[in-house]
């Protein structure tokens, strides 16, 4: 006789059904897994051995063969070992036959039968909600897994005693309710920075509109204190966002205790992570950064530093917001719509902009434009707002705080964003919420400039040299400045400010 168990396989977020088949025969001996298992899985059977000896079973002297369909699929990570062991306690007698009917079961064993906490455990009860099956995981992600539905039943255990005296009915397991994190430390604000109007300025538009900026400045000008503070602007997740980034966290193991967060992502990765760290991939082809901060913001500080390779790969998924990762057996793809927020210094030394000062390597606009070349112009041309964020001086640190601060501005993007979610509603464009994810035929039809504007595009395209996809960040952005103004139609006012944005951008493709 074949007991049966279902599990999950991953591919990317998105959770396929494994069906382990446990068979104890006559025989010599043995304990085999087959099935395309990886180094994790095949270790399974010494955990297995283990945990169900420490809690007070043995394994028949028999002929156990573990079979995980479909045979072809690769199956990676330790999450079958679970489903493995509750198929032969179902086998040997331990637990009634019938009782994991209905359940998709993952979980990692300890050698003393405990039930450890593995990753993808949202995915997979939402895959197992889509079945109308129940779920059975370990008991620190159970808070997890109850965020997949109300009504799926779940069964969250510390150890295999547990679930064997709960299948009996001499322990009855509670579902577990679904869990927020709560944020440590001292909240960030916009006002603890002191100057930097312009910057703000630029941090609210990008905020409203979902739009990637780049940041110019020296050293100790507030670059990376502005990026910290933009999730603080950022509206609240909405529960379709929370799912899809809490889903990549889950696969990437990065939720903690089984509790979700509202707060939108905010990933800021050395400037020496490797393509595989960004893009994703590996061998387990795992989500990157870029996945990971997918709804969120992606801050590159010292962004010449990083390799141009790494920087060049992010040039599609900021199109398309998604990315594919190929290997020989499989393709999987991530989500990956996210915020670019970049910070660069305006040369090596980081002082070519100070008046008086001699670059000692070659004149100042040489040195910036050998450093600012590493970034290509393909790359530079997907970043709407390019902005200047001079040195703070001493007599800006003495003035007192400011009086707005992100409450104050977090209002005024919740607003524009309320706009644009109407817009797209009314034009039947649901995947589109923001105005960096319109594309070029819907602006030129929501951004449409008048007289004024178009004369004002028409000798700005030609002095700029922009190209198409310039073109059409400067709408977005435009389209973004009239809905922080409360404006129907966009004016020349808000395309004039818009490709104020794109002119440093002009200067370092010329200097370069």
């Amino acid at each position: 006789m074949v007991q049966r168990v279902t599990t999950v396989a991953f591919e990317g977020i998105e959770a396929r059904a494994v069906d382990v088949q446990v068979q104890v025969a006559p025989g010599l001996p043995a304990f085999n897994i087959v099935g395309l298992p990886d180094k994790a899985v095949s270790e399974a059977k010494e955990r297995v051995r283990a945990a169900l000896i420490a809690s007070g079973l043995a394994l028949p002297a028999r002929r156990i063969t573990v079979n995980l369909a479909p045979a072809d699929l690769p199956k990676e990570g330790s999450h079958y070992d679970l489903p493995i062991a509750l198929g032969l306690m179902a086998a040997i007698g331990a637990i009634p036959a019938d009782a994991l009917a209905g359940y998709d079961v993952l979980g990692e064993l300890g050698l003393d039968g405990s039930i450890a906490a593995v990753a993808g455990v949202l995915p997979a009860a939402i895959g197992a909600n889509s079945r109308s099956h129940g779920l059975i995981c370990p008991y620190a992600c159970g808070p997890e897994a109850a965020w997949a539905s109300p009504e799926i039943e779940i069964v969250a255990a510390q150890s295999l005693i547990q679930l064997a005296n709960h299948f009996k009915g001499t322990q009855v397991l509670n579902r577990p309710q679904p869990r927020i994190r709560e944020l440590d430390g001292v909240p960030l604000d916009l006002a603890d920075i002191k100057g930097q109007e312009s910057a703000k300025r630029a941090l609210e538009v990008a905020a409203a509109g979902g739009h990637n900026l780049l940041m110019v400045g020296p050293p100790g000008a507030g670059k990376s204190m502005l990026a910290a503070r933009l999730p603080t602007i950022l509206p609240p997740l909405l529960p379709a966002e929370l799912l899809e980034v809490s889903m990549i966290a889950s696969v990437a193991g990065e939720i903690e205790g089984g509790a979700l967060t509202n707060r939108r992502p905010f990933r800021a990765p050395h400037h020496s992570a490797s393509m595989p760290a960004l893009v994703g991939g590996g061998l387990r082809a795992r989500p990157g950064e870029i996945s990971l901060s997918h709804n969120g913001v992606l801050f590159l500080d010292e962004l010449p530093e990083f390799a141009p390779a790494v920087l060049d790969s992010l040039r599609q998924p900021l199109e398309t917001g998604e990315v594919a990762i190929a290997r020989a057996n499989h393709r999987i793809t991530y989500p990956a719509r996210f915020m670019l927020v970049a910070a660069m210094n305006p040369c090596r030394c980081g002082r070519a902009s100070d008046p008086g000062f001699a670059c000692r390597r070659a004149p100042n606009a040489r040195c910036a434009a050998d450093y600012q070349a590493r970034l290509s112009g393909p790359f530079l041309d997907r970043i709407d707002l390019h902005i200047e964020v001079p040195a703070v001086t001493a007599a800006d640190l003495i003035l007192p705080p400011p009086s707005e601060g992100s409450r104050e501005i977090a209002a005024r993007v919740a607003r524009a964003r309320d706009l644009q979610v109407q817009r797209y509603a009314a034009l039947k464009l649901d995947h589109v919420r923001v105005n960096a994810q319109a594309s070029g035929p819907v602006l030129e039809e929501i951004a449409r400039a008048d007289n004024a504007g178009l004369a004002l595009l028409r000798d700005a395209a030609s002095a700029m040299h922009l190209s198409a996809r310039g073109y059409h960040r400067v709408l977005r952005v435009a389209r973004t400045l009239a809905d922080l103004d409360g404006a129907e139609k966009v004016g020349r006012v808000h395309f004039a400010e818009a490709l104020s944005y794109r002119s440093l951008a002009d200067e370092m493709r010329h200097a370069a």
